[in-house]
């Protein structure tokens, strides 16, 4: 069960809004350039003088000798693409319950849940390397059912996989990404960023892809804060691992922490600010954090923001 039923029901009155104009047609919750009838029928409605007579129901008015206008629901209120690193750092976890995997797959799916809710259209791209899969933006009940499948996949594959060395190129990716998306969206990224330092000018560029393409892009970190960032370990020696590439490093923390701290502080900083520069929504999650606190903090903030 990706979902605990609390919290769905505590998610019902949070909305995720598109804060830029998206492509589709105006159903309440989203601003839209664009006007009129869409393909879904949704209800009747009494006849208005200037209704053109092509949406009349003539069956209707036949049974009730009075004029009803067909009223349709678009399709979708907003187009999403859910973009998951899961590429072999995100299966770390030390202090954490779970992996960074687990914990980000739980994230997508409660938003994913609550955007089908919307009745926004959704889909789901997954990458390390290079992007494994690719499920287009749609609101059927059957696709997201899809989706949540595919969540439950790989999380039944983490055993496995966990033990692979697969590095993460989200650059790559998003570029990629950037190139097949037609009409304007919004793009969550759910990844650790864990690349190399030298490949973040390249992320950043392609987080710049997708703004000039006109998609709001909302960015969200995923990380263990008290040993990746705070580098909090009991006294003692220890043997590093990078899970992408397998190379080792002996290190004593006590020794290190301070400058390592000092460093990472500087370099979020740094990121953050290019991240607000290029319009690009970036958040930190911390593992360790409560996972329903974590989300509704989000998009109360998203709420208040809107």
């Amino acid at each position: 069960m990706l979902l605990d039923p609390n919290l769905l029901t505590q998610l019902a009155p949070l909305d995720l809004k598109a804060r830029t104009i998206v492509e589709g047609f105006i159903a309440g919750l989203h601003r839209s350039p664009y006007h009129g009838f869409s393909v879904e029928f949704a209800e009747h409605r009494p006849y208005n003088q200037g209704d053109d007579f092509k949406h009349i129901d003539w069956k209707v008015y036949g049974k009730t000798e009075r004029f009803y206008v067909k009223r349709y629901e678009a399709e979708t209120n907003l187009r999403a693409h859910i973009v998951l690193d899961v590429s072999s750092s995100m299966y770390f976890k030390h202090f954490a319950e779970w992996s960074k995997l687990r914990y980000s797959i739980h994230y997508v799916a409660a938003l994913i849940h609550m955007m089908h809710r919307q009745r926004d259209a959704c889909g789901l791209v997954t990458f390390d390397e290079d992007i494994i899969h690719n499920f287009p933006a749609k609101s059927s009940y059957s696709h997201i059912r899809m989706l949540f499948n595919e969540l439950e996949k790989i999380l039944d594959g983490e055993p496995k996989k966990a033990t692979e060395k697969r590095a993460s190129a989200s650059a790559k990716a998003l570029h990629k990404l950037a190139e097949t998306l037609k009409r304007r969206s919004l793009v969550v990224i759910v990844s650790d960023l864990f690349e190399n330092v030298q490949g973040h000018s390249d992320l950043i560029s392609s987080l710049r892809h997708l703004k000039h393409q006109k998609h709001e892009v909302l960015l969200f970190n995923i990380l263990e804060k008290k040993s990746e960032r705070e580098l909090d370990f009991p006294d003692g020696k220890f043997l590093f691992e990078d899970m992408e590439t397998g190379s080792e490093l002996e290190v004593i923390p006590a020794q290190v922490k301070e400058d390592y701290q000092k460093k990472v502080a500087e370099y979020t900083q740094q990121f953050k600010v290019a991240c607000s520069e290029a319009g690009v929504d970036f958040e930190e999650i911390d593992t360790q954090s409560p996972f329903d606190l974590a989300l509704l903090a989000y998009l109360n903030k998203r709420k208040r923001l809107v």
